[in-house]
């Protein structure tokens, strides 16, 4: 038979009004408030309890004092001198810089600094205040104080306790930090605050001091090493100048400003050089001259010649006395002719005046060019000397160097020396206080209201945590979504909870809150097969009292109301109960018809009130077991449906018996009855599986006992569950 079953997917049942399983997961913020509406007294008694705690610890809490000391911490000291200390100077954006001094404002050095300046830690009175009481022999009083040997004990403790209640808060975005310290006195607090930013102060100073000392006792000790590699250096250099005959000139400043030695055969070679360039220029320009010499009176010296310059002028001016006169007289005229005697004269004193100047040209070029050649051979017997020179002096130059860079470090140091002298005198410290602590007027602590908001808050998270827990711990159905997700099986509705009325009362008010329940789980039954409600079916359950009976009554009077021809059989031969809704004995039932009876008439009787016939258990047999294991089950309902449209049969529980799977595998399906916080889901589970495994089909499951206010569903199961009945009541008021 191919028979359909309810599920989310196609369209699970409503059950009056009230959505049965939902098409997906719960959201999880609906389940975290459904969980937390359920538990609600639980988280309420958490908070409660954790209210009166924090009320009561509150009210025992001695009252703390806070005074609060403000310091600036400055990135960088001021400084008197352009000198720099042996401490690095820290950059704007070194965040380091003032982590370091956070960590030292709660150094323990500094905090025994404090304990001994205010003399704590010889005094008894600063242990009590704390609560300190320690057994060891520092903390023995004898004749009222304690004994010296334990001194650095109880300094080590003192120091503890002030870093214990010591805080140090940094001002977001500036240089100011806030020292603050608690303590039961007001007074005892400002005056620890103040004494501990003045002693940070102090440890300030005296580490820049310790660190500019230990820089000039390291800067000593290297000065007198350098000196001597200085000493050693020199004496190197000079004993190997003296070996090699190296003699060099007193260093001169260059162009660049920096100094070297020149040595002899250097100097004389750079001054020889330049003599023979001279030299090689006068003889190239007293060639020039010899070679003009030899066209007679065109050289340029016979041209600047100023004997021959007068004689050639006063020649020029007989010759022109001679031609004027020969242009009145014969050349043979005696004044012409001493003139012309006069010009010939003239003639040969500039010829023999010439050559005199001619001769002196070449005896100066022969001249230039003997210098010109000794120059040559004295430069190139130079060039050989240096050379051997430069030979001789590599590893002069290293020793040179080496002298040379023990002096710049040794020059370094002494400078160094003397500006770390004076940077750590002047220096100016970067530490200040800018508020002395006041003493405190209020206490800091405790803070009451504070403190419970802490308190209600725990509490809320408390009892969170443990209404989380009891929700995983808790495997009751409670709601009818869970009938799905727990137990795979589908919704065919939820069946409200009713109290000081009988099933049988309930049923017959037609308005009741069960009767609209069941009106939806018929309608929901109608989908499991494709004829409609099922012909026959079993109701059963987990356990006794779970509301299966109820379950299988109402379903019979719903289908007989809606004109259908119903018997209830009373299927629990061992706890028979429908017997008892007609009034009737169990005589006569269904344990006869097991046992051969064939004639089913006598074993009915009719249910007027409810409109449908029943037929109770019968006899209670030895063994129920037995009966059901035969034939005679499945002859019965089929000689039932000859007169009936449906048979219903109230089945005895799964567990624990076999007869649940026996008539379950005898009918087309199984209608499971749930109790709603009333049982485990794995003893469901497992009752689910026995039937299984004998075949059974299973139309869906049925959650009974269910109070909607409980599960925390709100208006929409009240709408179902009453809504219309107190509406209708409002109505005829």
């Amino acid at each position: 038979m191919n028979q359909q079953t309810l599920s989310p997917s196609n369209g699970g049942g409503v059950s009056n009004g009230i959505a049965t399983a939902p098409s997906g997961e719960m959201p999880l913020i609906r389940q975290y408030f459904r969980i937390a509406l359920r538990w609600r007294y639980v988280i309420l008694g958490m908070m409660a309890a954790c209210f009166l705690l924090g009320l009561i610890a509150t009210l025992l809490m001695t009252p703390q004092y806070t005074a609060t000391a403000t310091i600036e911490i400055s990135r960088e000291s001021n400084q008197v001198t352009n000198f720099q200390g042996v401490e690095r100077e820290t950059s704007v954006a070194d965040q380091e810089f003032y982590q370091t001094q956070y960590g030292l404002l709660q150094s323990r050095s500094l905090s025994e600094r404090v304990a001994v300046q205010l003399r704590l830690v010889d005094d008894p009175q600063f242990y009590e205040r704390f609560g300190v009481s320690r057994k060891e022999p520092a903390f023995q009083l004898v004749n009222g104080r304690y004994p010296a040997a334990g001194r650095l004990v109880r300094q080590r403790v003192a120091g503890e306790i002030l870093r214990k209640h010591l805080s140090v808060d940094p001002t977001r975005l500036s240089r100011l930090v806030d020292i603050h310290f608690t303590s039961p006195d007001g007074d005892f607090s400002a005056k620890v605050a103040n004494t501990w930013s003045d002693a940070f102060i102090q440890t300030n100073l005296e580490r820049k001091v310790q660190a500019t000392s230990y820089g000039r006792n390291l800067l000593q000790r290297q000065l007198a090493q350098q000196k001597e590699r200085l000493d050693e250096s020199q004496r190197q250099l000079v004993a190997y100048a003296s070996q090699e005959r190296i003699i060099n000139l007193p260093a001169q400043s260059n162009a660049d400003g920096s100094t070297a030695e020149r040595s002899i055969v250097a100097d004389d070679l750079a001054s020889l050089n330049t003599a023979l360039s001279q030299a090689t220029a006068e003889r190239i320009a007293a060639e020039a001259r010899y070679r003009e010499g030899g066209r007679a009176g065109a050289s340029s010296e016979a041209l600047r010649n100023q004997a021959i310059n007068t004689l050639r002028q006063r020649r020029a001016e007989f010759a022109a006395e001679y031609q004027k006169l020969l242009t009145q007289f014969e050349p043979e005229y005696p004044a012409a002719k001493a003139l012309k005697s006069q010009i010939d004269q003239l003639d040969r004193s500039i010829a023999s005046e010439e050559r005199r100047v001619s001769g002196s040209i070449e005896t100066d070029y022969r001249g230039a060019v003997e210098r010109e050649r000794a120059l040559q051979a004295r430069v190139e017997q130079l060039k050989g000397s240096y050379l051997d020179l430069r030979r001789r002096s590599i590893q002069y130059n290293i020793y040179q160097q080496e002298v040379d860079t023990n002096r710049a470090l040794y020059e370094g140091l002494l400078q160094r020396f003397k500006e770390i002298g004076v940077a750590g005198g002047v220096g100016v410290n970067n530490v200040s206080v800018v508020d002395q602590a006041d003493v405190p007027q209020k206490p800091s602590s405790p803070r009451l209201l504070i403190n419970l908001a802490i308190a209600l808050l725990a509490g809320l998270g408390l009892g969170a945590a443990l209404a989380f827990a009891l929700e995983q711990m808790d495997e009751a159905i409670a709601d009818p979504a869970e009938v799905e997700r727990r137990l795979g099986l589908p919704l065919l509705g939820s069946v409200p909870k009713v109290d000081n009325v009988t099933p049988k009362e309930a049923l017959l008010d037609r308005k009741s809150e069960l009767v609209d329940a069941y009106l939806a789980i018929q309608t929901n039954l109608a989908f499991t097969t494709e004829h409609g409600v099922p012909r026959s079916l079993s109701v059963t359950s987990t356990r006794p009292a779970e509301g299966k009976s109820t379950t299988a009554l109402a379903l019979a009077t719903m289908l007989a109301r809606s004109g259908r021809r119903v018997i209830l059989v009373d299927g629990d031969m061992r706890s028979p109960s429908v017997h008892h809704l007609g009034g009737v004995s169990h005589d006569h039932g269904l344990s006869n018809f097991l046992a051969g009876q064939d004639d089913i008439a006598p074993l009915t009787f009719e249910m007027a009130e409810l409109g449908f016939t029943a037929m109770s258990a019968g006899p209670i047999p030895p063994n129920a077991a037995e009966l059901l294991t035969g034939n005679r089950l499945s002859l019965l309902i089929e000689r039932l449906h000859e007169h009936f449209d449906h048979v219903v049969i109230d089945s005895p529980p799964v567990m624990g018996l076999a007869d649940a799977p026996l008539i379950a595998s005898r009918v087309e399906g199984v209608v499971y009855a749930v109790e709603s916080h009333g049982i485990r889901s794995t003893l469901v589970k497992t009752a689910l599986a026995r039937l299984a495994s004998a075949n059974a089909h299973i139309f869906g499951g049925v959650l009974t006992k269910f109070e909607a206010r409980k599960a925390h569903y709100g208006y929409g199961y009240e709408y179902g569950y009453g809504y219309g009945r107190d509406k209708a009541a409002e109505a005829k008021g």
